[in-house]
């Protein structure tokens, strides 16, 4: 049984494990790599970046190269508002992404091109590190010519 200190909280367990008990329990990974992209820089920057943090993590964020202002933005604010010891911001582009994926990460989180998400994974599995990817999800909605109230509301 795991130690908590008060940190552990308890969650509901599955009805096919019955009459099991859940906990949900912080242990940070180490150090997270967070690769950010071009189409919604800051948030999909920030939004992994707290994840990591809040669970304990250090990381280290590269913005994507295609969004210059909003990676000047982080590296210079991000280490006024945070404490630089957890969390540095690596500007560069895609060379610097490989000498990034080079060293030992213990999580690397990814969001961007499947053809990078594969070069990612790829340079990954030679320290068997874990990697979440989030490929560029296609989810095109197209609304034409809406007959009544009813096909307003689907």
């Amino acid at each position: 049984m795991t130690s908590c200190f008060g940190a552990c909280m308890q969650a509901q367990a599955p009805l096919v494990s019955f009459p099991a008990t859940a906990l949900v329990v912080p242990e940070p990974l180490g150090v997270v790599l967070v690769f950010s992209c071009w189409n919604l820089p800051l948030g999909l920057a920030l939004e992994p970046v707290s994840g990591a943090l809040a669970a304990g993590n250090v990381v280290v964020v590269k913005p994507s190269e295609l969004a210059p202002s909003t990676a000047a933005f982080l590296a210079a604010n991000i280490p006024r508002y945070l404490d630089p010891k957890a969390v540095k911001v690596i500007l560069g582009g895609p060379e610097v992404g490989e000498q990034l994926m080079e060293h030992r990460w213990d999580k690397v989180l990814f969001t961007g091109s499947a053809n990078v998400g594969r070069l990612i994974l790829t340079k990954a599995a030679k320290h068997l590190t874990p990697v979440a990817l989030e490929l560029g999800s296609k989810c095109p909605c197209i609304v034409d010519q809406l007959d009544s109230k009813r096909d307003r509301q689907i």
